[in-house]
């Protein structure tokens, strides 16, 4: 039987899934989507699916390349959609099918313990403090029992702890075969297992991150591969780029000159001035920090001539070469001794790094690239691709000798464009001649949600408009018992609105704001979940960045959306300016063909988290009144779920105060 017929068969009413998997629903979506990519698997080729929420994408492409017999990377977003895809989805349909397939998880080296830094953490000078010993005690009795080394097994780890990088490695500070702990290292073990399995379970940012490096071990596993499916795929771009490019900090600088001064002095106390060494660097880390007087974090100074702007060429020039002579001084001080020690030969290794990347930042600025500096309490020297396209074409798609010319590439998402050719998602990826699918959700829009754009609110760049968005989320919120995500499209936004809610709730405690960044994201999404359970508060939470995506609430714990304003991309950003020109100089229409469409995705993405499965209800308020008003507000609200509309405030009480009444919707399972 051919791969298609195969699939569609078992996604059938009554067929395999129907029979064996708990909850399993035959959607005709979902049966055509796993038919397509069967066929794509047979012929070779790249095919782009974007599968509407509900359709059961994740099932749509394992299936058909399980029962392919092909060896498959699959990569997705984040590494908490990486656990879940390994840790659930796969065993089940590997046992649901019967195939006797072995599948392996690879994460980057951060994410695994590394047992030569943990035996060197006691001795690090941040380790004190009871909070710290205990966190690190914590992690030696856990080392003693884990196999995988996987920090994402440790309950309870807060994966903002400032334990996590002193006893994991980065590639700075791995010393590769030379270590002592070279056998037993997680790393090497975790990559062992993906070269002799089946199914290799990845995330982007180590897909990227190996392409820019070959570190990771994709050099010696992607060329055995048949089939790649990239999940989360809207997400490939903007973390592409972040790997492609070049980056210099004077964290790094400062980090390395602390290594410098500990292990010099351990390994090779009189062999050289390793404090003077060290002094010298962070001095001109530090010095080239003060040459940018603007203080706020997050500030991008564009840098398209010999500096950055707002700052003096020669003084700028100036500051990196004392960073390079201080690191040349440092390579030739580790130069006499690094044969002593694998230590010393990976400090020298670094400091060469720091004299290239100098030299790379001095010269000008590569073709159909942006550069810019990062302002915070570090300085980043960034320069990037404007997108992946280039390396999609020459370095994924293109057929080197020796490898399966009939190889498959799958890239599907929720969100990927507005159009029918998907252009958003294409065109910066390199995928323009993909065969494209478009599945729509299962849900039933129109009856489960609606979305209401409040008129008498000031315009989002207008004095108080931040304050009204927190008055009419704190009267709906109380309308329906919390069940509120608040999304905002700003950090500045996310302080007022959260700070005026607090206000509002502190007195009576009726509802609980829970705000991103004071807590960690893991305990903000488990309380939010939980509601109104149990005699607590109902929730609200005011939200930023990640919260506009993979944040999953089926059910009454989340029944209103809330955003703030049209999430456009920062027109002053040096990467949206740099590809706002190059569309320019081609003719085309700015406005139309980057900010519209960016928007558009994201709106879809925020206005995603409402409707989760097919008994959820809820409202979408987007508190800005050009969607109602501007003639591309049209164009935002097709590429929206087709939600129901809300002309009056008169609607939105009536919709709000049906949502606290029984659902009277078809309450069979997702």
């Amino acid at each position: 039987m051919a791969l298609e017929d195969l699939a569609r068969e078992i996604f059938a009413p009554g067929g395999l899934l129907s029979r064996t998997v708990e909850e399993f629903k035959s959607r005709e979506g979902q049966t055509d989507m796993a038919g397509s990519i069967a066929r794509t698997i047979d012929s070779g080729g790249v095919l782009v699916v974007e599968a509407g929420t509900g359709i059961g994408k994740t099932f749509a492409y394992l299936v058909p390349v399980l029962l392919s017999g092909n060896r498959v990377l699959l990569s997705t977003a984040t590494k908490t959609l990486q656990d879940q895809l390994f840790g659930r989805d796969l065993p089940l349909l590997i046992r649901t099918l019967g195939l006797p397939l072995r599948a392996a998880l690879l994460k980057g080296r951060g994410s695994y313990l590394c047992l030569q830094r943990l035996q060197a953490a006691r001795q690090h000078w941040s380790v004190s403090g009871q909070g710290s010993l205990r966190t690190l005690a914590r992690i030696e009795a856990w080392a003693q029992q884990t196999r995988t080394g996987d920090l994402a097994e440790l309950p309870g780890l807060d994966d903002r702890s400032p334990m996590i990088p002193l006893v994991t490695s980065s590639r700075d500070n791995c010393l590769g075969a030379q270590c002592p702990e070279f056998r037993a290292c997680h790393v090497n073990q975790a990559r062992r297992e993906a070269l002799a399995a089946d199914i290799v379970v990845i995330n982007h940012h180590l897909f990227f991150a190996d392409l820019a490096v070959r570190e990771s071990g994709m050099a010696e596993l992607l060329p055995s591969v048949q089939t790649v499916v990239f999940d989360e795929a809207h997400q490939l771009n903007e973390t592409g780029v972040q790997f492609l490019g070049k980056r210099l900090t004077t964290g790094q600088l400062l980090d390395f000159a602390r290594d410098l001064l500990a292990t010099g002095l351990q390994l090779a106390r009189g062999l050289a001035d390793w404090q003077s060494l060290a002094a010298e660097i962070e001095r001109a880390a530090r010095d080239l920090r003060l040459l940018v007087e603007r203080p706020d974090s997050g500030a991008k100074l564009r840098w398209v001539g010999p500096a950055p702007e707002q700052l003096n060429g020669t003084d700028w020039q100036d500051g990196l070469g004392t960073v390079q002579a201080a690191c040349n001084q440092a390579v030739q001080a580790l130069g006499k001794v690094s044969e002593s020690a694998p230590e010393l030969a990976r400090l020298c290794e670094r400091a060469a790094g720091f004299v290239e990347g100098v030299d790379f930042f001095s010269a000008a600025c590569a073709p159909d690239s942006v550069r810019w500096l990062d302002v915070g309490t570090q300085l980043s020297l960034i320069e990037s691709p404007l997108d992946i396209a280039e390396t999609v074409r020459t370095r994924l798609l293109a057929v080197a000798p020796g490898e399966d010319a009939r190889r498959s590439w799958i890239f599907t998402s929720a969100t990927l464009g507005e159009d029918a050719a998907l252009r958003w998602f294409t065109e910066s990826c390199g995928l323009t001649e993909a065969e494209i699918l478009k599945v729509s959700s299962p849900f039933d829009y129109a009856l489960q949600a609606a979305v209401h754009v409040p008129l008498n609110l000031p315009k989002p760049n207008e004095p108080g408009h931040s304050l009204q968005v927190a008055q009419l989320a704190a009267r709906a919120a109380a309308a329906i018992g919390g069940r509120t995500l608040v999304l905002t499209t700003t950090l500045r936004a996310l302080q007022s609105v959260s700070e005026a809610l607090q206000r509002q709730f502190m007195a009576s405690g009726s509802l609980e704001i829970l705000v991103q960044g004071q807590q960690p994201k893991r305990q903000l999404m488990e309380r939010f979940r939980l509601g109104d359970q149990d005699g607590r508060a109902g929730c609200v939470l005011v939200a930023s960045a990640s919260f506009w995506e993979g944040f999953d609430v089926p059910g009454e714990a989340l029944q209103l959306v809330i955003i703030d304003k049209l999430p456009f991309p920062p027109p002053n950003d040096p990467l949206v300016e740099a590809r706002s020109n190059r569309l320019q100089a081609q003719g085309r229409n700015v406005f139309n063909e980057y900010f519209v469409p960016e928007a558009a995705i994201a709106l879809k993405q925020g206005a995603g988290r409402l409707i989760r499965r097919e008994t959820d209800r809820g409202i979408l308020l987007v508190c800005d009144t050009r969607l109602a008003r501007m003639g591309y507000g049209k164009r935002l609200l097709a590429a929206l779920p087709p939600m129901r509309r809300l002309g009056s405030e008169e609607e939105l009480i009536d919709a709000l105060d049906a949502l606290t009444r029984p659902s009277t919707t078809d309450p069979s399972s997702a």
